[in-house]
């Protein structure tokens, strides 16, 4: 990503980054990408795709732990439909009885930028935390 917007990063290591969906379906949504440029999947290497679905595997960890999420929805759109043309995996916190249907993305604002900036700086000590538990194993 080039840097040109404001983002709530959650997590940054070596070739992957994590931020705050600005416009998410619930609080937590969080896009993991490549720093790298990608427009596809088909341009991604092969070698990223394992730290790619990794974070995402983290952060809806992190969600459950911040959030009391009880699940997540992956998703990994492109091209059609696709208002940044550069890979990007959707994890978005879900709960039962959430109202999300499919593909349905019903979005929302963010209280204030303080609210996200939170949210954000708790989903990165949940991943620090899962960091150093790795870490010490």
């Amino acid at each position: 990503m080039d840097g040109q917007l404001p983002a709530h990063f959650v997590l940054d290591e070596g070739e992957i980054i994590a931020f705050l969906d600005h416009f998410p379906v619930f609080d937590g949504h969080v896009l993991v990408v490549p720093k790298e440029h990608y427009g596809t999947l088909a341009d991604l290497p092969a070698h990223l795709l394992a730290p790619l679905f990794d974070a995402g595997r983290r952060v809806a960890a992190a969600q459950r732990a911040v959030l009391g999420a009880e699940g997540a929805f992956f998703a990994l759109n492109e091209v059609v439909s696709q208002s940044v043309p550069h890979v990007h995996l959707h994890i978005v916190p879900r709960h039962f009885g959430d109202g999300l249907r499919g593909f349905l993305w019903p979005r929302h604002r963010y209280e204030s930028d303080g609210a996200a900036a939170d949210l954000a700086h708790r989903l990165q000590e949940a991943l620090a935390a899962q960091s150093a538990t790795t870490s010490s194993s």
